[in-house]
């Protein structure tokens, strides 16, 4: 799978933009500020309908503009299909499969497949369990599309809740009491929640398990003397799960803690169970046959590094490579300015672990952070811009 070509219509900082793409390696090369990172933020943007830098999509069109639109040719084994989304902030997105609309949107989440390395990479390690969430829930759709249905199912049904639970909270604060139309609503919405909730936890727990093995292997090649043994993910759910539980024993053991956190819920006006609670909990150890160290493994976030905080968020960004390739095709690489973050060690890993990619998109502010062995068709960009190099 790769883009063979790329344009724009007002989308970040250009009004137009038409860039031609081959399969292995293109570097867009350019000061900070000139957009090289625009270009690759619309192709990641047509995979996952959300950008690695902004949480909305007004940023994303250009100032002064309605709307934006972003279009690429996907070739798949050896077809091509035109990909558009246009971009509208406070209405409704529309996107297009060889110009034919599709009902929704989301619809388009899957078609092309990527995966971005990007200094903010780091917030996996050291930000919020939203951001490990964010993580988790955007490679499920990645390799399986049908779940952005669930994931928005889920966060509607969160609103909703959240709504009903802080008017309850509002009208018993005031001595109101309990309304029995609204115990009822609040209960139909329990019911949606553990449902889609449920979905949900399995596919995370899944995932989890199935990341693991590539975890280790990743962390072993990126850090400086490490095993396979040493990194570790964990997924930690918002409640104590029943051992074994299949998708209805995690609904039922939803809708149970539910009931039990029912009076806390409508107290605080926010729903506390569900996988929206849930943390991706990122340890580091040493492997059986290490000597060096005994004891319990750690979290990486608060005690690890710097340079062992990189090689376990680079570890993530491969072993989610490494998976979607084992599920089928090659995704496209994005190494967003990436290089310029590592040292020269890291930075030949890196290097020498995606060069075999089927496509790879680099961006760099000079020419001298990209490795040699990643030496391929190259673009500056600059003053609006984008110029391929002779």
């Amino acid at each position: 799978m790769y883009v063979s070509h790329l344009s724009l219509h007002d989308f970040r900082s250009y009004a137009t933009a038409d860039v031609p793409l081959e399969p292995g390696v293109t570097a867009f090369i350019g000061r900070n500020g000139q957009g090289k990172t625009n270009l690759v933020e619309a192709i990641d943007y047509l995979s996952r309908l959300s950008s690695h830098r902004v949480a909305t999509d007004a940023p994303l069109v250009r100032a002064g503009a309605d709307q934006a639109v972003v279009r690429a040719a996907v070739v798949r084994d050896g077809r091509t299909a035109v990909l558009e989304i246009e971009l509208n902030p406070g209405r409704a997105n529309r996107a297009r499969v060889n110009k034919s609309p599709l009902p929704r949107a989301r619809d388009l989440v899957g078609l092309v497949r990527t995966v971005v390395f990007s200094p903010e990479d780091l917030t996996l390690v050291k930000g919020d369990p939203s951001d490990r969430r964010r993580f988790l829930d955007d490679l499920l759709v990645l390799r399986t599309p049908r779940l952005a249905g669930v994931r928005a199912d889920y966060d509607r049904v969160l609103r909703q809740r959240n709504s009903l639970l802080k008017t309850m909270g509002a009208a018993r604060r005031g001595g109101r009491g309990q309304q029995e139309s609204a115990m009822a609503t609040l209960a139909v919405w329990d019911d949606h929640l553990a449902g889609t909730g449920a979905e949900l936890l399995a596919e995370r727990l899944q995932l989890v398990d199935d990341l693991r093995p590539y975890l280790g292997k990743a962390y072993e090649t990126v850090a400086r003397g490490a095993s396979r043994d040493d990194a570790e993910i964990t997924y930690k759910p918002s409640f104590e799960l029943p051992a074994g539980a299949g998708r209805a024993e995690l609904t039922e053991a939803l809708l149970a803690e539910v009931e039990r956190r029912r009076n806390d819920e409508i107290d605080r006006g926010i729903s506390l169970v569900g996988p929206h609670r849930d943390e991706l909990l990122l340890t580091l150890g040493h492997g059986p046959g290490d000597s060096t160290s005994e004891g319990p493994r750690l979290p990486v976030k608060g005690y690890a590094s710097h340079g062992e905080s990189w090689s376990f968020a680079l570890a993530l960004r491969l072993a989610s490579y490494d998976l979607l390739r084992a599920d089928g095709d090659d995704p496209i690489l994005i190494l967003d300015d990436v290089f310029a973050e590592l040292d020269t060690e890291r930075r030949g890993q890196l290097a020498a672990l995606v060069a075999g990619a089927e496509q790879v998109l680099v961006t760099a502010a000079v020419a001298a952070d990209v490795p040699e062995v990643l030496a391929g068709t190259r673009y500056l960009v600059g003053n609006g811009e984008v110029r391929r190099e002779s």
